[in-house]
C-alpha cells in the first residue's frame, strides 16, 4: 500500500499591525518558542516532507527565521497581498513537482501541533477542511454543513443573517491533493466586499466539479490565532495550562500551578517539587526529588536529583547543579559546575567555574569573573569551605579541603587543605566613638 505524499504550505505574510509592536507577529513567543516555528515544526512532525513559507516583503526577519528552518528554496513572497488564496497560489511554482497532498495552515496559530492536523490528512475527502464549533462565532468564517458534508464557507461579512447563527467555523485550514489545489485556486475570484482572493471560495469550486469537500472538527481552543496582544496572552495561558496538566499528570508536584511557567522545552522528572511563583526559561532539565522553591527563575540548567533551589534563587545558562545541592536564597549561577552535596545558601555570586563536592559556600561569595574584556574560571575543590564574603578573582584555584577566611579578597591559588585570608590589621581606638557621637551631639544642638 503506497503511503500519500505530504507537503505544507504556511501563511507568514501578514502585517501583525495589531500587535503593535517592532517584532513581526510570527516571530513573538508562546512558551518561549516563536509562532512561526511552531507552525513549521508541526508541518514536519505531521510528516510533510517539504514546508513552503509564504513572507512578505515588510519582513526580513520572519524571511530569514524561516530560511534557517526550510531553506531559501522553500520561501516564496507574496507582494502585494491580495488575501488567502492568492497567498497560497504563489506556492505554485515551488510545488510544480510535487505529488501528493498539501495542507494550509497559519503561522500565526501556534497551538495547531501535529496532534490537531493529522486528522486533516486522515479525512477521506477531495477536499479536507478543519472546523470548531465556536463558542462566539464573531468574525470567523461560517462553515455551512449537510451532515458531515460541507456545502460552503462563508466569510462573515458575506454571511445572510440566518449563516450568523452557524456556530462551526472555519479555522482556515485544508488539505487537498497538490494538483487539485491550485487548480482550484486558478478559479477563484475576487468579487466580494474586500477585493480579495478567498481560499475558501475553493470549497464552493471544489461542488462545483462535483466534488464533495468535508470537514474534521478540533476544540475552539486548539485553533486560536494572535492577531493582538491580548490574544497572544490568551494562547500562552491556554498553553501553559496544558503544559501543567502535562507535568502534573506524569507526577510533578505544584501547588499552585497557575503560578508556574514554562518553557516549550523544559524537561521535569516526576517526583519533582515546584513551589508557586516559578518560571522556567529554555534548556532546563530537573531530575527527580528536586524542589525548587518560590520566586525562582531558571534558564540554560539542570538540576540533579534531591536538590534543592531556592527561594529566590536564579540559576543561568550553563548553571549544572549536582545531586542533593543547595542553592539558596539570592544565589545566581552562571556557567558552573556544582559538585553532588554542594552547597551555597545565601546571597552569593558563582559565575564560570565549577565547586567540587560537598563544599560549602559562605554568604555573599563572588566569583569574580570578568576583567571587563574576558572570562576567567574559578575552581573550588571538594570539602572546601569557603567563608563569607570572600571575593574570588579569576582565574583562581582553591584545593580540596582548603578553606578560606571571611571578608578576604583571594587573589592566588590555595593549596589542598590550607588556610587563605587576606584582611587588614584590625585597629581599635579607645572611647573615640563615644566622644564623637558627643561632639557632634553638641554641634547638632548649637544648630537650633
Amino acid at each position: 500500500m503506497s503511503v500519500t505524499r505530504r507537503a505544507a504550505v504556511i501563511l507568514a505574510a501578514g502585517q501583525g499591525t495589531r500587535m503593535k509592536s517592532p517584532l513581526p507577529k510570527v516571530l513573538h513567543r508562546i512558551g518561549g518558542r516563536t509562532m512561526l516555528d511552531r507552525a513549521i515544526d508541526a508541518a514536519y512532525e505531521v510528516g510533510c516532507e517539504k514546508v513552503i513559507v509564504v513572507v512578505g516583503n515588510h519582513s526580513p526577519t520572519v524571511r530569514e527565521t524561516a530560511t534557517r528552518r526550510v531553506g531559501a528554496e522553500n520561501i516564496v513572497t507574496q507582494a502585494p497581498p491580495q488575501g488567502t488564496a492568492h497567498a497560497v497560489n504563489v506556492a505554485r511554482e515551488v510545488l510544480a513537482g510535487f505529488d501528493g497532498k498539501v495542507i494550509v495552515t497559519y503561522a500565526d496559530s501556534p497551538l495547531m501541533t501535529a496532534r490537531v492536523l493529522e486528522p486533516v490528512f486522515a479525512l477521506d475527502a477531495d477536499l479536507a477542511v478543519l472546523g470548531f464549533e465556536a463558542a462566539d462565532p464573531a468574525a470567523y468564517g461560517r462553515l455551512v454543513l449537510d451532515g458531515d458534508n460541507l456545502n460552503a464557507i462563508v466569510e462573515m461579512r458575506e454571511c445572510t443573517p440566518e449563516q450568523l447563527k452557524i456556530k462551526a467555523c472555519n479555522s482556515g485550514v485544508i488539505a487537498c491533493d497538490r494538483e487539485l489545489l491550485f487548480a482550484l485556486l486558478a478559479e477563484v475570484k475576487n468579487e466580494n466586499s474586500k477585493g480579495e482572493y478567498y481560499l475558501t471560495d475553493i470549497v464552493g469550486l471544489a461542488r462545483a466539479r462535483g466534488l464533495q469537500p468535508r470537514v474534521t472538527f478540533a476544540q475552539e481552543n486548539e485553533v486560536l490565532g494572535a492577531n493582538s496582544q491580548a490574544e497572544l496572552a490568551v494562547i500562552e495561558k491556554v498553553w501553559q495550562d496544558g503544559m501543567r496538566q502535562v507535568f502534573m499528570g506524569n507526577g510533578v508536584h505544584m501547588p499552585a500551578p497557575e503560578t508556574v511557567f514554562f518553557s516549550h522545552d523544559t524537561q521535569i522528572a516526576p517526583g519533582v517539587t515546584i513551589e508557586p511563583n516559578v518560571v522556567f526559561a529554555e534548556g532546563v532539565t530537573v531530575a527527580t526529588g528536586a524542589v525548587i522553591r518560590a520566586f525562582s527563575h531558571l534558564e540554560g540548567a539542570k538540576v540533579g536529583e534531591g536538590a534543592l533551589i531556592g527561594p529566590y534563587a536564579r540559576l543561568r545558562p550553563g548553571a549544572d547543579i549536582g545531586r542533593d545541592v543547595h542553592i539558596g536564597n539570592f544565589v545566581e549561577v552562571k556557567n558552573v559546575t556544582i559538585g553532588d552535596g554542594a552547597k551555597a545558601n545565601h546571597l552569593s555570586y558563582l559565575g564560570d567555574g565549577s565547586v567540587g563536592a560537598g563544599s560549602n559556600i559562605g554568604a555573599g561569595t563572588i566569583f569574580c569573573n570578568y576583567d571587563g574584556y574576558f572570562k576567567y574560571k574559578t575552581t573550588i575543590g571538594e570539602r572546601a569551605f569557603i567563608g563569607s564574603n570572600t571575593s574570588l578573582v579569576a582565574p583562581v584555584t582553591v584545593g580540596d579541603g582548603a578553606m578560606t577566611g571571611s571578608g578576604s579578597v583571594i587573589t592566588s591559588d590555595v593549596a589542598p587543605g590550607a588556610l587563605a585570608f587576606e584582611r587588614a590589621q584590625q585597629i581599635e581606638k579607645a572611647g573615640w566613638a563615644t566622644a564623637f557621637r558627643e561632639r557632634k551631639a553638641a554641634e547638632k544642638a548649637a544648630r537650633k
